[in-house]
C-alpha cells in the first residue's frame, strides 16, 4: 500500500467509532493544553522578570569594585587592585567589550538663585554617554569640549529647597507620598536649565551662615556651571544623579583640595576612580566578561546576576508546572493506547483477511501507528489553539485585574511562545505514536488462519 491509501484508510477506520475517536482527542486537547498552558505561565513570570530589571538598567552593563567596599563577590587578595587608567585600558581589550566608562563621585553643593541642594554629582567621559543609554529629554548630553556643564537626572530637581524658608524642605517627600496615580505630579522647584548655577564641595555651602567651630577653616570658592541638559526618566540611579565631564570634575575637586591645604593620600587614591562601568555587547558575553574582571582581582556585579537568579526561580516553576501538566497528557497517551488496543479486537478478522491477501506487515504496523499519530496531531492541534484561547483570558482577565492598582500598565500572566506551540503539537504526536507502538506490534503477531476464524 502507498501512502495515500494508509493515509485514507487509517482516516476511514477512526471514523468508525466517532464518538470514540472524539472521547480519545478530547483527552489529548486537554493534555496538550493543561502542559502548554503550565508552561506558559512560568515563560511569562521570567518575562516579567526581564522587564522589570530592564527598568532599573541595562542588564549589559557590569559595575566594576575595588575590595575596599562596593556590591559582588568577594575574592581574597593581598594587594586591592586598582581602578585607573592602567584598568579601563584592561578592560577595553577583554573580547565582548563595547564600552568602558570610568567615574569619579563627588557629593557637592548646586545653587540657583534661592535654591539649594545636594547633589551627588559624577564625572564622566561625554563621548560614550550614549553606549550606556544616556538620553537627554531636554536640552542635550554633554561634549568632549564643554568645561562646566552639567546634565542632571530626571528627579535632582526635587531636592532642592529654600533654606531660608521652613516650609520648602520637603519636596522629595511629596513625590513618594502623592495621594495618588491620578494626582498630577508636582513641578520642581527650580528650573536647572535656565540661568547660572554655583557648585561647591563645601558642604554648608548656601546655607545660612553658622558659627564655624574652626576658625582657621576656609572653605573653597564656589565654581560656575551650567545646566544643558536633562536625562530622560530611568527608573533607575540615574534620575537622581548628575553628570559632568570627567575631567573637569577632577580639576575642581583638585582645586578645593588645595584651597583647603588638603593633602593627597599616601596611597594614591586620587588617582583612582570611584567605579568603572563594562557594557559588554550582548547579555550572553556578561557573565563570561564578569568573571575575566573577576580574575583580575575586582568585584563585579551586573543586574544579569539578579536576572540568573530569578530565572532559575522561573525555571524551577515550570518544571513543577509542566509536570502537573505532563499529568493529563500520561492519561490521554493511555487512552490513545486503549483505543488503538480494542480497534484490533473489533478488527482482527478485518487483519486476518489483510495478512491473506499478501500485505506487507510493515504496512500493517504503519496502519496503527498513523491511525494513533493522528489521534496526538489532532489532539495537539487542537489543544494549542485551546490555549491560545485560555490564555488570552488570562492576560485580559489579568490586565483588567492589575489595571485596578497599576493604571501605568502590566505584565502579562502566560505567554505562549511559537517555539512552544510547535513543541507541543510535535509531543502530543510523539504521544500517540509511542501509545500506539504496542497495539500495532500486536496486530503484526496475530496469526492470519486465527484472525480469520475469529467471530
Amino acid at each position: 500500500m502507498n501512502s495515500r491509501d494508509l493515509i485514507s484508510m487509517s482516516f476511514r477506520n477512526l471514523m468508525r467509532r466517532k464518538t470514540r475517536a472524539f472521547l480519545t482527542v478530547l483527552g489529548v486537547v486537554i493534555g496538550t493544553a493543561s502542559i502548554v498552558i503550565m508552561l506558559s505561565l512560568g515563560l511569562a513570570m521570567e518575562k516579567s522578570f526581564k522587564e522589570q530589571l530592564s527598568q532599573m538598567g541595562s542588564l549589559n552593563i557590569i559595575q566594576v569594585y575595588t575590595m575596599y567596599g562596593g556590591y559582588g563577590d568577594t575574592q581574597q587578595t593581598t594587594q586591592p587592585a586598582r581602578l585607573d587608567e592602567d584598568a579601563v585600558s584592561a578592560f577595553k581589550t577583554i573580547p565582548g567589550v563595547q564600552a568602558v566608562m570610568a567615574q569619579k563621585h563627588s557629593y557637592m553643593k548646586v545653587v540657583s538663585g534661592r535654591m539649594v541642594g545636594g547633589v551627588s554629582i559624577i564625572g564622566i567621559d561625554p563621548e560614550i554617554m550614549e553606549d550606556f543609554d544616556f538620553k537627554a529629554e531636554e536640552g542635550r548630553l554633554l561634549l568632549s569640549s564643554d568645561k562646566n556643564a552639567i546634565v542632571f537626572g530626571k528627579m535632582v530637581a526635587f531636592n532642592f529647597y529654600n533654606p531660608r524658608s521652613r516650609g520648602d524642605q520637603n519636596m522629595m517627600g511629596r513625590m513618594y507620598f502623592r495621594g495618588g496615580p491620578d494626582e498630577p505630579e508636582p513641578e520642581p522647584p527650580v528650573d536647572l536649565l535656565s540661568g547660572k548655577l554655583m557648585i561647591s564641595t563645601d558642604h554648608n555651602y548656601g546655607e545660612p551662615r553658622r558659627s564655624n567651630p574652626d576658625p582657621s577653616y576656609k572653605p573653597p570658592e564656589p565654581h560656575e556651571a551650567k545646566g544643558v541638559g536633562l536625562l530622560e526618566q530611568s527608573n533607575n540611579e540615574k534620575d537622581y544623579n548628575a553628570y559632568m565631564n570627567l575631567k573637569v570634575l577632577e580639576e575642581i575637586i583638585k582645586e578645593d583640595q588645595r584651597s583647603t591645604g588638603q593633602r593627597p593620600s599616601r596611597d594614591g587614591q586620587e588617582d583612582q576612580y570611584s567605579a568603572i562601568q563594562v557594557k559588554a555587547q550582548d547579555i550572553n558575553q556578561v557573565e563570561a566578561i564578569q568573571q575575566q574582571i573577576k580574575d583580575m582581582g575586582y568585584q563585579t556585579s551586573s543586574l544579569s546576576d539578579i536576572l540568573e537568579s530569578m530565572q532559575k526561580q522561573s525555571r524551577t516553576m515550570m518544571a513543577i508546572l509542566g509536570a502537573i501538566g505532563a499529568v493529563s497528557l500520561l492519561v490521554a497517551a493511555i487512552g490513545i493506547a486503549n483505543t488503538m488496543m480494542m480497534s484490533i479486537y473489533e478488527r482482527t478478522r478485518e487483519i486476518g483477511i489483510i495478512k491473506v491477501l499478501g500485505a506487507d506487515i510493515a504496512d500493517l504496523r504503519k496502519l496503527f501507528l498513523l491511525e494513533a499519530a493522528m489521534i496526538g496531531f489532532g489532539g495537539g492541534v487542537i489543544g494549542i489553539v485551546l490555549s491560545y484561547l485560555i490564555s488570552f483570558g488570562l492576560n485580559k482577565g489579568f490586565a483588567h485585574f492589575a489595571g485596578q492598582f497599576s493604571p501605568g500598565g502590566v505584565g502579562q500572566m502566560s505567554v505562549i511562545l511559537p517555539q512552544l506551540a510547535l513543541a507541543a503539537v510535535l509531543f502530543a504526536t510523539l504521544i500517540g505514536i509511542i501509545s500506539g507502538y504496542l497495539p500495532a506490534r500486536r496486530a503484526m503477531n496475530l496469526s492470519a488462519l486465527e484472525a480469520i476464524r475469529n467471530e
